[in-house]
Order: structure tokens, then sequence, then C-alpha cells
């Protein structure tokens, strides 16, 4: 960055009026304004959106011209004629973006602790001068110079001025990438993921549509692609329970405690077969196994069709079973024979009690079969999907190679540097996408948590994040709780060393939660009044003027705001070298 960014040659005006928000300058004349050439650099002279450097008397200022204008008794005589004869006198509004020291203009101070007085000189700022700036934004004084960079774009006024930023500033506090349909968001995602590959670091991208598939050709660079339903599956077992219920809707008053018992009876059958011929278990027959209850006393559990039989038999052996193994038992995980769900549950509908023996089950109960039919149905109607077979493998091994979570295992020990999970041919139905993604989020979190990407960081991507996010699963009967994976990254594992980057074109649909926890945010094309408002409440650099610019920004034109960079940068995103498929077919 050169050390004089104040050069007499770029000098447009004085300040004549300076208030808490703005400043005003005077143009001594308008040749001053037009373009020239300085040293072989093209400088735009006085236009709006162009950035300017301010003089003061113990701090410099970065601005943006925000609005140009003459004054009134000059605006009558203005022609054609006139204009190119006569001088005139333009005024203009300037927004102070920033300060710095004044012998050293590369420290810059947070926050605007001072402005500049009535008088200060008004100077264009070079390229050079502010394309060192975006660099070192959100890099902590003794890294200058060493972080990982990106270049992302350059000025929308300027394209001689690359916007190249530190890696660390874009995704250290995680990163939105909003815009209207169009408006250039994949173009911003396949950008980002080029420089994070360039770059040699990790990113997973969970793509709804295949359109980043371009990237699975990158050989050394990217990982074999994970496309659910089609060449990989995610085993039912790394479901955890809650998101069984949030798959099958099991009412509240009946079908949700007959469902969690039958979890807990498939349970206890996985826990007898791989406990077999010990102290405690012994296997008497094919549909039978003896418990041992106290001393040499055996009593006995009874198993038909892969299913344990409860109605008129001893409670007191399953009872020894669930305690002695009650951690496993009650954990969150679905590590049973799903495909026996749906029977477990016919066998649970009894009576709590046997009238005339208290230590026994019930008999058969009607009236609760009846009304978990409507569950039973959705069960057997999962299970037999072949489409949902594909993707959870209910007739698959856990341990197979191509099941998901081996698969992102898999490449978060190996040196590449690229994992695409595909969503694009899983079923809609089920709301399987939310529950895949989050469940993907979770085990992630679980890996954060255990500090697996502390030396190693991974950045997240979450194409079209409005589909996963902030998701309710209702029916007529049943609200389960948020589907909340990605919340829980984004408010704890920036310190973990795993970051979230989201693309979504309804920023609004994204909880309120999380959107705080954004520290950067690119925001191409809005037009809707809330996604508008969302991303002001959400991004504390956004002011008025800048955000007027999100209805009129073109296709790749974007605003960059964020906690890491003290002012907003309205640039055109760089076309990436590996472009997503995300072109609008042609009539």
């Amino acid at each position: 960055m050169s050390n004089n960014p104040f050069n007499h040659s770029h000098f447009i005006g004085y300040i004549n009026q300076v208030l808490p928000q703005y400043v005003k300058v005077h143009f001594p004349s308008s040749v001053l304004m037009k373009s020239f050439t300085f040293y072989g650099e093209e400088l735009k002279g006085g236009l709006v959106g162009n950035y300017v450097v301010i003089e003061g008397e113990k701090y410099g200022f970065l601005g943006k011209i925000l609005e140009l204008s003459l004054p009134e008794k000059e605006r009558l005589e203005l022609s054609e004629k006139s204009f190119s004869t006569k001088d005139f006198h333009p005024t203009g509004k300037i927004e102070i973006l920033l300060s710095f020291e004044l012998f050293n203009p590369t420290k810059i101070d947070k926050g605007l602790n001072s402005l500049p007085m009535i008088g200060s000189k008004v100077f264009i700022c070079s390229s050079e001068f502010i394309k060192g700036y975006f660099k070192n934004f959100g890099v902590k004084d003794g890294y200058i110079g060493t972080p990982p960079t990106i270049n992302v774009g350059h000025l929308t006024y300027d394209k001689s001025t690359v916007v190249e930023l530190s890696q660390q500033a874009l995704f250290g506090r995680h990163c939105a990438i909003v815009g209207t349909t169009g408006g250039g968001k994949s173009y911003t995602v396949s950008r980002l993921l080029q420089g994070i590959i360039e770059n040699k670091n990790k990113a997973i991208i969970i793509d709804p549509t295949g359109e980043y598939s371009n990237f699975d050709s990158l050989e050394g660079k990217s990982s074999t692609p994970l496309i659910l339903s089609k060449d990989s599956f995610f085993h039912y077992s790394n479901l955890t329970v809650a998101d069984l219920f949030v798959l099958l809707k099991p009412s509240g008053q009946v079908q949700a405690p007959k469902l969690m018992e039958a979890i807990k009876s498939l349970k206890v059958l996985r826990i007898l077969e791989n406990n077999i011929d010990n102290d405690l278990i012994i296997k008497s027959d094919e549909n039978t196994y003896s418990i041992k209850i106290k001393d040499q006393v055996r009593e006995n559990i009874y198993v038909k069709d892969k299913n344990i039989v409860k109605a008129g038999n001893s409670i007191k052996p399953f009872n020894r079973i669930y305690n002695t193994f009650i951690k496993e038992i009650e954990s969150i995980s679905s590590n049973f024979d799903i495909r026996n769900l749906g029977l477990q549950i016919t066998k649970e509908c009894i009576y709590d009690i046997d009238r005339n023996d208290s230590k026994k089950w019930g008999g058969h109960n009607e009236g609760h079969l009846n009304n978990c039919v409507s569950l039973i149905l959705r069960i057997n109607n999962l299970i037999n999907n072949p489409e949902f077979n594909k993707v959870f493998g209910f007739s698959k091994l856990k341990s197979d190679d191509n099941e998901l979570i081996n698969g992102i295992n898999t490449f978060i020990d190996n040196e590449l540097n690229l994992l695409r999970i595909s969503f694009e041919d899983v079923s809609f139905d089920f709301q399987a996408r939310e529950i895949l993604a989050n469940a993907v989020g979770k085990f992630l979190l679980g890996l954060a948590r255990n500090q697996k990407f502390k030396k190693k960081p991974l950045v997240l991507f979450i194409d079209e994040a409005h589909q996963y996010l902030n998701k309710k699963v209702k029916d007529e009967y049943f609200e389960s709780t948020d589907l909340s994976a990605f919340d829980s990254i984004a408010k704890e594992c920036r310190k973990y060393g795993l970051f979230l980057c989201l693309a979504t074109q309804m920023p609004r649909d994204i909880p309120n939660g999380t959107l705080s926890q954004i520290g950067t945010f690119i925001t191409h094309r809005l037009i809707n009044y809330q996604d508008k408002e969302a991303i002001a409440n959400a991004c504390s650099s956004a002011n008025k003027d800048t955000l007027a610019f999100l209805p009129v920004l073109g296709s790749g034109e974007a605003l960059l705001m964020g906690v890491d960079f003290p002012m907003a940068v309205m640039l055109k995103i760089e076309s990436p070298q590996i472009k997503p498929n995300s072109e609008t077919p042609l009539f």
C-alpha cells in the first residue's frame, strides 16, 4: 500500500460542510471531476460510487461519493454549449467509511472518533491504496500479509481495483450469500470454493440440485462426490431417535409412546442377539432368551418374527436387560432393525399389566392398535419405498464404503480439498431432505465439539439454505422441535474451526439466531422488503444509503458487508473458472 494517499495530482475539492452522518465537498472546478490517466492508472474523477481520501489534521479518512449536484444558480445556466465552455462548481455528498493514522495509513481506527474539518482537502483514492485495505480487512496486526486470500472480484465502478480478501475475514465469523434468483449467488459460491481449493483448505458443500457437479472433475482436489439415492446412502442408524420421530410424525397421545416403546424393545432385542451365552443371557431356542434374574433363577423373553412378544409374558426379564444396558438403550442413536418396527408397534398395543398378575404385561389392546394404524402404515410405506431404501439403506450395512458418514470421515482424514454431497435425487416426501441435511450438520457438529477441525478448519457450504434451516415438521397431530443443527454450528463452532457459508434467495427464512451469528454478508440484488430488513437487522455496517443499492444491483454485482469489514464494498464478482450448472434455459 502506498504510504502517501494524498497525491496532489489527485486533488478534487474541499470539505465545506460536516454532519455526523456524512460530509459535503465543494469542487472548485468541474474539470477536476473528469476522468484522467496518471502514471498509467485511469482515475475516474468525481463519480457517484467512487472512493476518495480526505486529509484531516490528525487523521486521514476514506469515503465514498454518494451524490453530486450543482448549485441552484448554476443549474439555470446549464446547456450543452455552456457545459463544454464554462466552468461549473459542483458539490457532492460523501459517506465517511473509516479513519486511519495520517502518518501510518495502514493502521485503521475502528469507529469514527473524529471527522474531517471544513476546508480539508479531498483526493481521488488510488487503486493500489484501497486494494491494500481490502486484503488486510479482518487480519490481526501480527498476521498482516500472511493469511491466505481469495480474489473475489473488482469494484463495480473500477475494474482495475481488485477486491482480494483474507479467507479468515470471509469465513472466520461465518458467511451468507443472499440475493434473488439470477442475481449471481451460484457464481459467488463457485468463486469462493475455487479460492478455498487454491489455498489448499477444506470445504464440504451440500448441493440440493447438482449444479456444482463440474467441481467433481478436479483430480487431486475433489473427493468422489456422495450422491444420495444414486451411489451413496445415509444409513438410518446414524439418525437420532428424534430424527425418526420427525420422519414418522407420530401423534402425541398414543402413537408417540407406542413408537418409543417399540424402539426400546427392538434395542433390547439387538442387545440380546449381541450378548448370547454370557452369564446373563442364554438363548434356549430359536424364539426364547433366558435371563438370569437372581442367583440361578431364569425367566424368559419370547421372540416371534424378529419381534419381542410382551402380551401375557413376565415384565421382570425385560426390565433386567433394560436396567443393565440402560445407557445403550436410552442413547439417541437408532441402533435397531427398523424393518421390524411396524410389527413391533402391534406387539406394543397391549394393556400395561395383567389384571390377574401384576408381574405380567396385559393382553392385546384393540383400541390402541386402531389408533396406531396410521403410524404403522407410514412406517411400512417408508421402509418398503425403494426410493427411500436407496437413501436410508434399510437393507444395507452401516459399514459399507458408500455410506455417507463413512465417506465424510474418509474425506476429513485425507488431503483432498472439496467434498460435494448431492441431494438432487432425494425425494421431497417425508421431509427427507431437511432431516438428512440436519443429520449431516449434527454429525459435523459432534466432530467439531471433539476438536476435529482445530488444526484443519472446514467450511460447510449449504446451497438453498432456506430449504433446511428453521424447519418445523407438522401434520394434523404432530409438531416437532426445530431442526436446529446448523443453528448450533453458527452459535458455537467458530472457536472449533467449523464455519458455515449459507447461500439463499430468502434471508427472511433463516432463523434470527443464525443470521445474528453471520459475520460476513455478500448480498446480491434484493427486492423484497422483508429480505432487505433481515439483512439490515443482521449487519451492523449496513446503513440506508448502502441498502438503497440492493434493488438495482446487476447480475454478478454484490454488496460486501460484515463485522471484519469497516465499510460496505460494492463489487462485481469475478467469473469462476469452474462454473456452476445454473444457466437459465432459453425459450
